[in-house]
């Protein structure tokens, strides 16, 4: 990956301006995540094993979302980005910032006032003065909520590491998931790998898988390419399915994107035709299993891989009804082409 894709610019990015904003902002994405959860398990789309990790994944996502909302709420300096490649996420350099600021909460802790004292200025200025609170002194509470209240540990990170579990799917032993946050798509991406293990104890060769999938497998490539680097490096391990699912984009009035969903969304919205709150969210799927083996390497020295086919993208779609029917009359060629036609899921209350 070229250093560009690791470089944010102002262009890069659309920025929200109010803590209205921001509440409107968390309050879509936490919709949007709840609703996908319901809906890829009422379609089938994920199995319960992969829905419970799929479940954890997104709550670390909201939960960061969260934490970004409290740190700008009453911030005039700075303001959260969303970012406008085909995405409608915070720019992962919002995430990589909150880990580096609860890393050092402790310094900034020092330099804001006592909660105690913060109280009572606050009584003081309300109740006796009977003046509205200051932006600063705002800002000082929000910030002390923040670095109080915040757990770094349950931020979203470039690459978050799953369990490994044991499964009858797909002739498999175990299964194991990962999440990770690729930075040229700006979207956060849930794998899981299915697999068979020639050793006694899994346990014994836990640490070595995980080493494995941090390094071959924290960014979206190729399904073949993904699947024999980590059947290349796992040589006890035989693995027979990996599913990738590209969560995003979310499309809404906070996307900038030139996306046809965004692109039709936002005409309608100002228009008039829709809500303000009209949403949708892209979903893809990219799968690849094992249709064999053969061996490489010298006579001494082989090793035995597996043959992989890939299978074609299924892309879904969801969203309200409204906004399902605006796509069939606006680009009916584009809908056709999903997987399956859009999932109804509840608009936004």
């Amino acid at each position: 990956m070229s250093l560009q894709n690791y470089i944010t610019t102002p262009l890069d990015n659309a920025v929200l301006d109010t803590k209205e904003q921001y509440a409107f902002y968390f309050k879509i994405v936490k919709h949007a995540f709840n609703q996908l959860v319901d809906s890829l398990h009422k379609h089938d789309i994920c199995n319960e094993q992969e829905l419970v990790f799929f479940k954890q994944y997104s709550e670390l996502l909201i939960y960061s979302i969260e934490a970004l909302r409290v740190k700008y709420l009453f911030d005039d300096e700075d303001k959260m980005k969303i970012d406008l490649t085909e995405s409608g996420f915070p720019n992962y350099i919002e995430f990589r910032y909150l880990i580096n600021d609860l890393s050092l909460k402790n310094d900034y802790l020092k330099k804001l006032p006592e909660v105690y004292n913060l109280k009572e200025e606050f009584l003081e200025t309300l109740f006796k003065e009977k003046e509205a609170i200051s932006k600063v002194k705002l800002h000082q509470a929000a910030s002390i909520i923040y670095y109080t209240t915040i757990d770094k540990r349950y931020i979203f990170k470039k690459f978050v590491q799953g369990k490994i579990i044991k499964t009858s799917q797909y002739d498999s032993e175990y299964l194991v998931s990962w999440s990770f946050y690729d930075i040229s798509h700006n979207r956060p991406f849930i794998c899981y790998l299915y697999f068979n293990y020639d050793g006694k104890n899994i346990e014994d060769y836990k640490d070595k898988i995980y080493d494995v999938l941090k390094i071959a497998a924290d960014r979206s490539i190729n399904m073949d390419t993904i699947a024999y680097l980590i059947d290349k490096k796992l040589s006890k391990i035989h693995p027979k399915r990996i599913r990738k699912i590209d969560l995003g984009p979310i499309h809404s009035i906070f996307a900038k994107d030139e996306n046809v969903f965004t692109h039709t969304l936002l005409k309608s919205i100002s228009k008039k035709s829709l809500n303000m709150d009209s949403y949708c969210v892209s979903l893809s799927i990219d799968e690849a299993y094992s249709k064999g083996t053969f061996k490489q390497g010298s006579f001494l020295n082989k090793q035995t891989l597996q043959i992989w086919e890939v299978e074609k993208t299924q892309d879904y779609l969801f969203t309200s009804h409204k906004v399902q029917q605006l796509f069939y009359d606006k680009i009916p060629e584009t809908v056709n082409l999903l997987t399956k036609p859009p999932f109804i899921i509840d608009k936004l209350q």
